[in-house]
């Protein structure tokens, strides 16, 4: 290999010597990790040069044969990791390896500075694993040359981890990448070939490609008269592990193979191994995470399983097969079924594709009905990194609405404060006698929810309520409008109506009490005019005064605020006043025969249930004026 002109010295972002520094400067429970991440990028190379030689054979260049060399050199103190993959040309070696803002650089080291205990396991997270050479290294060479391009195309990549970096062009013969760590004082062991071994097996055992280790020559004799040379030695199985039999996988092995695909630093909540025969031939390894992704909101973001096609990688993050409110779940798919040169407009038009999605699909709701029967810890867990994002499955996958209703969680009157640990199995299982409906309300905290007047006749015959505080909520009982034909009722909206749980002394009494308050609501709708839909007395209040509902048929005044942080136009509405007749605020009232002073009164009443309900007024001023000339009329 020559290096040849054309040299030119480029500049790290910001962000990124940042990250260099934290990761060069901190302290690691465990640096052999690197190795796994090179190796496992070198697999990668590997399968995309498979896959793009299915179209043109002439980029394996004779050598078809896939595998990954590590070597140590004690004399130069380097550790050199090989592969005769895919290589990359100048551009992608800048793109790659001088840029990490496609993985959210910024993000990354905010939470590496925020948490140096962790900063390990976020490598992984924020997919810059090649970048952990530097943990060992204080200087990386990459030479690398593209499959198919000239010898004279290859290109030399070297930095110490400080504030730039240099690309050269190169003569380089073989495709491929070469990765040199020029080992940093102290990584000695790194220099030995047992050690080494050790590493490889233990991390990188299933990759599906042969892992060479150059073993130096020894003396076999006793008089060194017969000299061993040294050579490279495979140290993995080089076997697909989702092709081998479950029973001869243990549990490691599984969580390796996880941490290989998803370059996560954690163990995974639960996996999914099955091999499917019959009508579609495939096989689904499939994993829950312990913990979400940076960019797991950004529902653009590249998600989906790892697809192969008899073995033959054809892409990462194959979305086909995993509906969007599964995104976080990662894993493998082998079909023997698809066509080898597939694309994504294939993919996104197959009877095969939507079977193997359904299918999956369905897998990974078992698999999560299954960890919440048998560790209610590990689920909650669960629940609190994927929550908000199983909440899009109703909406989203109408034919498992209900399968995906019963993984729900929500916080409610009868939990323990704010946890989200009650599901709508359980509260059925609570239910009053008589009680036909699942009631729920929408705020934009949990001690809004908590503390709503609403609540109020519920919390007096102890009947449950789910609290809702997560701005999906609303948009998520939208489209969930009934639970084993049990109906979701929100209690914000239309008039109350408690059924078999309302006695007839209470319905007896109620209804006089409204007729008595007649004369004050129909003074109270004349004051506010055209401000309110209509002025009603309920039964909904024990202690409040007034409380605002929305109208049945109307948008509630959640959904008007999630419409308006999106963007959309929301429209206008008009909510309903419910007056409790028994609160002295409200008889006192009656006693006012100065119409104008009503009307302050009146105002006072509706901007108090407005910031009840909605936590704000469209007229603060307003609101404290009022307060304030009512106050002095009080004191005079």
């Amino acid at each position: 290999m020559t290096v040849t002109a054309h040299k030119e010295t480029h500049g790290f972002q910001t962000e990124v010597k940042q990250l260099l520094h934290l990761m060069i400067h901190s302290l690691y429970s465990n640096k052999e990790i690197f190795l796994r991440e090179l190796i496992s990028n070198a697999s990668d190379a590997a399968d995309k040069l498979r896959f793009k030689a299915l179209e043109n054979g002439d980029l394996y260049e004779g050598d078809g044969s896939l595998k990954v060399w590590v070597k140590a050199d004690k004399e130069q103190r380097t550790l050199t990791i090989r592969d005769n993959g895919i290589g990359m040309t100048r551009d992608e070696v800048i793109e790659n390896l001088g840029t990490i803002a496609r993985s959210g650089t910024a993000e990354f080291v905010k939470a590496l500075g925020s948490d140096q205990s962790r900063d390990s396991n976020l490598i992984g997270q924020f997919g810059v694993g090649f970048y952990s050479a530097f943990i060992v290294a204080d200087r990386v060479t990459v030479r690398t040359r593209a499959a198919g391009e000239s010898a004279d195309r290859g290109v030399e990549w070297e930095s110490a981890g400080e504030g730039n970096f240099t690309v050269a062009d190169l003569e380089r013969a073989d495709r491929g990448t070469e990765i040199v760590l020029h080992l940093r004082e102290g990584e000695d062991e790194l220099l030995d070939s047992w050690k080494l071994r050790s590493i490889i097996t233990k991390y990188s055992d299933h990759i599906s490609i042969p892992v060479e280790l150059w073993q130096e020559p020894f003396s076999a004799g006793e008089d060194d008269a017969e000299q061993k040379e040294g050579s490279f030695e495979q140290v993995n199985r080089a076997t697909a592990l989702w092709t081998r039999s479950k029973s001869d996988i243990s549990d490691d092995e599984y969580r390796e193979f996880y941490k290989h695909i998803s370059h996560d630093f954690e163990d995974p909540l639960a996996w999914s191994h099955q091999r499917v025969e019959g009508k579609h031939d495939y096989t689904a390894l499939l994993y829950i995470p312990g913990h979400a992704p940076w960019d797991m909101y950004n529902r653009d973001a590249k998600h989906g399983l790892k697809l192969y096609v008899q073995r033959v990688f054809i892409m990462d993050d194959a979305e086909q097969f995993m509906p969007t409110y599964l995104r976080f779940v990662k894993g493998v798919l082998d079909s023997n079924d698809l066509p080898l040169n597939v694309s994504r407009e294939i993919l996104q038009d197959n009877q095969i594709t939507d079977a193997m999605r359904k299918a999956c699909t369905k897998r990974v709701l078992d698999q999560l009905a299954k960890l919440a029967e048998d560790d209610a810890d590990k689920y909650q867990k669960f629940w609190g990194e994927f929550g908000t994002v199983l909440k899009e499955g109703p909406a989203e996958d109408f034919a498992n609405r209900e399968k995906v209703a019963s993984l729900l969680r929500f916080a409610s009157t009868a939990g323990e404060g704010n946890l989200q640990t009650v599901g709508l199995d359980s509260y059925i299982e609570r239910m009053k006698e008589g009680q036909e409906a699942i009631y729920f309300i929408t705020a934009d905290s949990h001690a809004a929810a908590a503390n709503s007047p609403h609540l109020e006749i519920f919390k007096k015959k102890g009947v449950e309520v789910l609290l809702l505080s997560e701005r999906i909520d609303e948009w998520l009982m939208s489209h969930l409008s009934t639970y084993k034909d049990k109906p979701l009722r929100s209690v914000t909206r239309g008039a109350l109506d408690l059924g078999k749980l309302a006695d007839e002394e209470e319905k007896k009494a109620q209804e006089e009490q409204e007729k008595a308050a007649g004369p004050v609501v129909e003074r109270l709708k004349k004051a506010l005019g055209d401000k309110v839909k209509d002025v009603r007395a309920t039964s909904r209040l024990t202690d409040s005064p007034a409380c605002i509902v929305t109208d049945e048929h109307d948008p509630s005044s959640q959904m008007v605020k999630l419409m308006k942080a999106v963007g959309q136009k929301a429209p206008e509405v008009k909510y309903i006043l419910e007056i409790n007749a028994g609160h002295p605020l409200v008889t006192r009232l009656e006693q006012l025969g100065d119409d104008s002073q009503l009307g302050d009164w009146a105002e006072l009443l509706l901007d108090q249930a407005c910031l009840a309900e909605q936590g704000g007024l469209e007229d603060p001023s307003a609101f404290v004026s009022r307060v304030n000339r009512l106050l002095l009329q009080g004191l005079s």
